[in-house]
């Protein structure tokens, strides 16, 4: 309504302020309990971190209804805020965080992050309090110079994992592993037309820890509706005309599980398995019109997803 009224630049200020001051609260807030939590390790300070969480999601909502003309969700009927879900989605801008984030139907979303930022401002600290795993991976050449650091990434997800038990949670992982660009995509050689080539350690990783208490893996598309390719940049300017969110439910049973670091077979088939997941993604975001109107599906459709 506010994008209506008043000129863009001001619908994008207000909402990038929002984000901002919301992170910074909520942020703080988050940290101090996880301080007070290493001392104190008990349930009660645990359930505020959680409320405090809760609330930064809500804010992520409240930022993106303002500042962007439309947020459409397609989502299985069979997502439950009670469940445990690992979630994987393709990952276009720094904005990803806050739309997966504001999806008030999914319980509490705990991300897989680069290492690099835990040193972050209240975003890396936060993190830390939440107990996120912080992915570090060692280069061949790394590991040839110090083989202790082999296998490192995988105990660090497990710790990480374990402590996702307690909670009903879903656990993102953003495969690629980095920001989709053009320039990327061709330095790959990827096979998809829309993604760069997804990298399946970090999902076996945490299926190997909690196969037993996940209820599904949910493939999640991200579309943006942007008048260039930051889109950042056009949600702080308040260009954004949409944001697109298909989630697809697959049941465990479906999902092939083993030791991905020391089984070779089962490792070739859990990556094509992967793969079809990304094949699957690359086609979902082809049926989308030029003008990103999103096609019919065979999902439930919510009218009001945030």
């Amino acid at each position: 309504m506010l994008k209506r009224i008043l000129p863009n630049w001001f619908v994008g200020l207000v909402a990038t302020l929002i984000l901002l001051v919301n992170t910074v609260i909520w942020g703080a807030l988050i940290l101090l309990l996880g301080i007070a939590k290493l001392v104190l390790p008990i349930r009660l300070i645990s359930i505020a971190l959680n409320w405090c969480y809760g609330n930064w999601c809500r804010g992520n909502a409240m930022a993106l209804a303002i500042g962007c003309e439309q947020v459409h969700l397609t989502i299985s009927d069979h997502v439950s805020k009670n469940g445990w879900y690992l979630l994987v989605s393709n990952h276009l801008s720094w904005l990803d965080i806050v739309v997966l984030s504001s999806i008030n139907r999914l319980p509490a979303p705990k991300f897989f992050l680069k290492d690099e930022l835990k040193y972050v401002p209240f975003i890396g600290s936060g993190a830390w309090a939440l107990g996120m795993p912080f992915m570090k991976r060692a280069s061949k050449e790394q590991i040839a110079k110090n083989p202790k650091l082999k296998g490192m990434d995988v105990e660090r997800t497990k710790a990480s994992c374990q402590a996702f038990r307690d909670d009903p949670t879903t656990i993102i992982n953003f495969v690629e592993g980095t920001r989709f660009t053009k320039l990327k995509q061709l330095k790959q050689n990827s096979p998809f037309r829309h993604l760069l080539k997804p990298k399946a350690g970090g999902v076996a990783f945490a299926l190997e820890v909690l196969s037993g208490q996940l209820d599904a893996v949910l493939n999640t598309t991200l579309v943006y509706d942007s008048p260039d390719h930051h889109i950042c940049r056009s949600f702080m300017l308040g260009r954004l005309k949409g944001i697109y969110i298909d989630v697809e439910s697959h049941g465990m049973h479906s999902v092939p599980l083993g030791n991905y670091q020391e089984d070779k077979a089962y490792r070739v088939e859990f990556q094509h398995y992967v793969n079809s997941l990304w094949e699957s993604k690359d086609h979902k975001i082809e049926t989308y019109e030029p003008t990103l109107q999103f096609k019919a599906v065979t999902l439930h459709e919510e009218a009001n997803p945030l």
